[in-house]
């Protein structure tokens, strides 16, 4: 999208605002356009930037550990970016058919669980081509052992018998770009991408002790549910690759599925509901998830829970998981059948991006020194 297509709309100084009036764009003559960030929001945090994988249909854990907080995010800040992230996606193979069936998905499972376009910038990542753009500028200012020492590497490669591509191994990278484009302040996460915020603010501050303050080092905004447990191992997340069927609960399941999932679900010998994560996973697993989608604190669980052995709980757990997703289920499949809205909200939110990644990867370019 060029800028003549952009609705923008002139300042009292004569600089000119986005349809958001989150950038200021000034206009000189034979020069490339400026940005200055918008003044700090009441709340205290000018921009909250997060992303999720377009690849298949998400989980209990997406949903707890991510998109409920998302949510309540996009009430309680002014300016709030979620970025659908399919270029992250291709990092392991993937069949075009399939991956666009689940861009719309995401898209469809996103709007259900109560992201507001309206509140929110909802896009899609590949629709941004700033977005590489600065990664590869930030691509060159990391070393590789850096990258090679990450956690996620090791275990991903190690999974895949140490036939990584250079997609998996730069990645981090690109996340690290996703969010300073925007120049985002703060980040949900959960704790598994610790290293990678670090990261981000590393490449944050390097760039500035290059180049002049430019971003901002963003924060870590932890969710209080921090990762969701597979149901058939408990010493691992659960995941929509697990191999497992019966490890992971999908907001589309129907209730028998979720039912048979939850009295599958991995516990202990001793009969008795408990809270100890240490000693007792499984069982601790679906306090948490019990305590996470009614909202009732995990003490509170464990004594309405009283008298009840596992093998009833894992019942009680279920049909409250079954009563949380009946009304996403049910606007989910409404979504579904009108993608001519889900392109329209993608559309809307990719022209909204543009509007705030051209004039910042603008400025990189030329203070990196490109003509």
């Amino acid at each position: 999208m060029s800028l003549k297509t952009r609705r923008l709309r002139p300042s009292q100084d004569g600089a000119i605002l986005n349809a958001e009036g989150a950038w200021v764009l000034e206009i000189h003559p034979g020069t490339s356009y400026r940005t200055r960030s918008y003044s700090r929001s009441p709340d205290g945090v000018k921009r909250v930037f997060s992303g999720i994988q377009p690849t298949g249909i998400p989980h209990l854990g997406n949903y707890l550990g991510a998109i409920e907080s998302w949510v309540r995010l996009q009430s309680e800040h002014s300016s709030v970016l979620y970025c659908i992230v399919d270029l992250h996606s291709i990092t392991v193979p993937q069949d075009p058919a399939v991956l666009r069936q689940s861009i719309w998905d995401m898209t469809a499972a996103l709007l259900a669980c109560g992201i507001d376009p309206e509140k929110t910038v909802l896009f899609q990542q590949s629709q941004v081509s700033e977005h590489t753009q600065l990664s590869w500028i930030l691509t060159c200012m990391v070393r590789l052992p850096r990258l090679q020492h990450l956690h996620q590497w090791k275990a991903k490669t190690a999974k895949q018998k140490h036939d990584g591509t250079m997609g998996l191994l730069t990645y981090p990278v690109l996340q690290a770009a996703d969010v300073l484009l925007y120049k985002s302040t703060h980040v949900p996460v959960g704790e598994d991408q610790i290293q990678h915020m670090e990261l981000i603010q590393d490449l944050a501050r390097g760039f500035n002790k290059k180049y002049g303050e430019f971003f901002p080092v963003p924060k870590s905004i932890l969710t209080s549910m921090k990762k969701v447990k597979s149901l058939r191992d408990p010493s691992a997340k659960m995941s929509k690759s697990d191999p497992d069927k019966l490890a992971t609960v999908r907001i589309t399941d129907s209730p028998e599925e979720i039912v048979q999932k939850f009295r599958k679900a991995v516990t202990d010998f001793t009969s008795e509901v408990t809270y100890d994560p240490a000693s007792r996973g499984g069982v601790s697993n679906l306090v948490a998830i019990h305590s996470a989608v009614t909202g009732l604190p995990v003490e509170e669980v464990v004594r309405r829970s009283a008298g009840i052995d596992t093998a009833r709980y894992k019942l009680v757990v279920a049909d409250a998981v079954i009563e949380k997703f009946a009304p996403i289920k049910s606007e989910m499949a409404k979504l579904k059948m009108d993608k001519g809205h889900l392109q329209k909200v993608l559309q809307a939110g990719s022209a909204k991006a543009k509007e705030l990644a051209y004039p910042v990867c603008q400025e990189v370019k030329e203070l990196v020194g490109f003509l």
